[in-house]
């Protein structure tokens, strides 16, 4: 019973960092976690650096397949660990696989799936995920939407983002018919 109790303080009530640490992911400080479902069934293979945000959605595996296989070989099992790097962005919905690496400054867009290791300052995304560009090109072909929020209070932030003009809001193109 008291097990449960601090189980359920650590899920529920504590933050998702303190959380992420007590079921034993190796995480570093500052990071932005908004939700305690993304951590695999082994939480110990999994490593996260400082400066990293996981928005809601994403999911780390560190398993996979197990069962399909035990119909071959009973007592089947495999494991890859996951390795995140410093300053590393998991978009809405995205997941990462076992046994991937992925470096410093890397943007993992929402929906992706990443099925192989990423080199640093890249951003990448679909499924699988592929490479999209650096960091640097994504930034120069993005900063003229910056809105220099980011130490606003939420009011202020409301009513300066409600007043912009509809030029410095992102737009994205039509999919064209092929």
């Amino acid at each position: 019973m008291i097990k449960r109790m601090i189980n359920y303080y650590y899920k529920y009530l504590a933050s998702h960092e303190r959380y992420a640490r007590f079921i034993g992911v190796n995480l570093g400080t500052n990071n932005d976690i908004q939700e305690n479902e993304l951590w695999s069934s082994e939480p110990w293979l999994i490593t996260v650096g400082n400066n990293c945000q996981f928005v809601l959605g994403s999911r780390i595996f560190t398993h996979g397949g197990g069962r399909v296989l035990r119909t071959i070989e009973a007592d089947y099992d495999s494991f890859g660990k996951v390795i995140i790097g410093n300053s590393v962005y998991l978009g809405a919905n995205s997941l990462i696989m076992p046994g991937v690496t992925i470096g410093d400054g890397v943007l993992v867009a929402a929906g992706s799936v990443v099925t192989k290791s990423v080199p640093a300052n890249v951003v990448v995304g679909g499924n699988p995920a592929k490479i999209l560009c650096t960091i640097n090109e994504y930034y120069e072909k993005n900063k003229k939407y910056n809105a220099h929020t980011k130490q606003m209070t939420k009011d202020e932030k409301r009513s300066f983002i409600l007043s912009m003009d509809e030029s410095l809001f992102i737009k994205k193109p039509h999919l064209k018919i092929k």
